[in-house]
This record gives structure tokens, C-alpha cells and sequence, in this order.
């Protein structure tokens, strides 16, 4: 497959603004210094923070081709609607087989910074944790779609990962919270399904992409947002 082919942003236009609308809400509450506490949680200066962001959206456009999947048949569609979302997905009209590759957006950023994360602060235990729980979740909620790949409710990942984060730690539960979201989310939907992948007919099966990549977005914002106004709330 040409590598131009598998360059495209997962959401259409629409929920796509929306995600750049978050960011720019996130960059508001930095104006009114409502992050910072959120920043010095997360041990990032807030520039860096909303750079990762940025860059996490910018990119959710590639595709890291790593592998060749055979499948039986090949099903395309310019866009697919599943859990309220709709998801753009890659007109090909002729192919051989699935082409799994890895989101750079959705994870190669999320990986690194939840590694980062992880070392900085020593979350060892509670990020195994935390990252079991959200995976059982997801993988128990994800649904592979003929022609798209793995599908997952949006706000899945986002809920289930407050609930383990502030069930475990409240001090840290920002740092925690991202971690557990970007892994579980990844483990559980994405890589726990790779068998079914191969059936589903898509041109194009991308971890972290189109299915998923909007849970571990919301799910990031989620820990900062917590972050951010958790000092307000009662110990």
C-alpha cells in the first residue's frame, strides 16, 4: 500500500474541531493559572503540556506501517459512525490484506509520555494496577467492525480511568490517571484484539488510530483537567 494512503486524521472534520476546541479550552485555563497545579502534579511546565497536545492531534494524522496482515476479503468505506463517533477510514479499491500500523498521535506520543511518567514519579505498582483495570474494561466493551477495525465507546477509557485513579492515589492521581488511560486503553483495545483484526476486512488497522485514538485524547485531558481542580475539592 503507498504510504500517502495511510496518512489521514481518524475523526472526521467535525469531531476533529472539536478536540482542537479542547485544547484551546486548555490553554484558557492556563491563562487563568487554573493548570498550574496541574503542571507542577504532572512535574511538566504547561507549555510543554499543551505542546504535547498539539502535537498528539497533529499527530493522529500518521501511520507507522509495522507489519502485513492477510485478510479473507477487503470492505471500504469513506466514513463509519459507531458509538456516536465518526471515524474516517481510507478508500482503497484494491488490496491485499490489512495493513496494521502504529498511530503516532494515539501511540507513540501517549507511550512516551506515559513512560516518562512512570520513571519520574515510580507508579510501578498502581500504574499495573490501574492499567489492568482499564484494559478489562475496554476489552470487555471494545467492538470489531467489518471494514474499520476496533471500535470503543468514547468516554470509556476516561471514566474507567478516574475511577482507578482516584480509588488509588489522590496526590498523584493526575499522572496516574494518564498512564493507566493511554496503556489500558492501548492493551486493551488495540492489542488484545489484534486476532480479530485479521477477519474484519480493513484495509488499514492502526494502534491508537481511528477507533480508539479519541478515548486516550479525552482521557489525557481528563487527568489534567482533574489535576487542575482537584485542590478545590475536600480531602
Amino acid at each position: 500500500m503507498p504510504i500517502d494512503r495511510l496518512q489521514y486524521f481518524p475523526v472526521t472534520l467535525p469531531f476533529l474541531l472539536i478536540f482542537w476546541g479542547l485544547l484551546g479550552l486548555m490553554i484558557a485555563l492556563v491563562a487563568l493559572r487554573l493548570l498550574h497545579y496541574a503542571s507542577e502534579t504532572m512535574g511538566i511546565r504547561e507549555s510543554s503540556l499543551i505542546l504535547i497536545f498539539a502535537l498528539t492531534l497533529l499527530g493522529s494524522y500518521i501511520n507507522i506501517p509495522v507489519a502485513h496482515l492477510p485478510a479473507h476479503r477487503t470492505v471500504t468505506a469513506g466514513e463509519i459512525s459507531f458509538f456516536g463517533m465518526t471515524y474516517v477510514v481510507p478508500v482503497i479499491r484494491e488490496t491485499r490484506g490489512t495493513v496494521l500500523a502504529v498511530n503516532v498521535g494515539g501511540a507513540v506520543i501517549p507511550i512516551c509520555l506515559s513512560m516518562y511518567l512512570l520513571l519520574k514519579h515510580r507508579l510501578y505498582l498502581l500504574a499495573a494496577i490501574g492499567t489492568a483495570f482499564v484494559a478489562a474494561v475496554c476489552h470487555f466493551l471494545a467492538r470489531p467492525v467489518p471494514g474499520f477495525g476496533i471500535a470503543l465507546p468514547i468516554f470509556v477509557p476516561a471514566i474507567a480511568t478516574a475511577i482507578i485513579a482516584i480509588a488509588l492515589t489522590r496526590r498523584r492521581a493526575a499522572p496516574l490517571a494518564y498512564i493507566s488511560g493511554s496503556f489500558g486503553t492501548l492493551i486493551g483495545a488495540d492489542l488484545l484484539n489484534l486476532g480479530a483484526v485479521r477477519t474484519l476486512g480493513a484495509p488499514v488497522a492502526s494502534i491508537g488510530g481511528a477507533g480508539t485514538f479519541d478515548g486516550i485524547f479525552v482521557t489525557g485531558l481528563l487527568a489534567l483537567l482533574y489535576a487542575g481542580f482537584s485542590r478545590f475539592l475536600p480531602d
